[in-house]
């Protein structure tokens, strides 16, 4: 059963979900259909999450369980893998994926990734270096970018 929770921070409202001991959402859009109940698993989820705001945690290590396609859950996967603090484009993350013509495919699956800042979608950037698109807004893209680059201030 799935149990949600949502906590405003810094750069928001976000979301938490659970189901079945993994978190499969953590969003910025708020879905009243799921029960709202604060589990263990959730609480850590936020701490974590409130502590990477802060700059002070560069890795979030809760369980998370990926819902999609294939092909989105390759390119999650290799989100995975882009180093706290760094970006790649969408044309790298397609040519990382073995897919080089892909970019727009590789837009829509970070377009549609469940557990923002997790996997971390924010660190995709257009090719020219720009930021382009987030579920939360771009502005949240930058708040998260220059956290991770100790630019951000309180």
């Amino acid at each position: 059963m799935m149990k949600k929770y949502v906590y405003n921070t810094i750069i928001g409202p976000i979301e938490i979900v659970e189901e079945d001991g993994y978190i499969i959402k953590l969003g910025f859009s708020i879905d009243d259909k799921v029960e709202k109940e604060e589990t263990s698993l959730i609480k850590v989820t936020y701490k974590q999450i409130e502590e990477y705001l802060l700059g002070n945690r560069k890795k979030i290590t809760v369980p998370i369980k990926l819902k999609g396609t294939e092909f989105q859950k390759k390119v999650w996967n290799a989100l995975l893998e882009i180093p706290y603090g760094k970006t790649m484009s969408y044309k790298q993350i397609a040519e990382k994926i073995g897919n080089p013509k892909a970019c727009r495919a590789v837009g829509m699956a970070n377009h549609n990734n469940p557990i923002a800042i997790i996997v971390p979608c924010h660190r995709v950037i257009g090719n020219n270096r720009k930021l382009v698109g987030y579920a939360g807004g771009v502005e949240v893209k930058q708040k998260l970018l220059e956290i991770e680059s100790n630019k951000y201030k309180l």
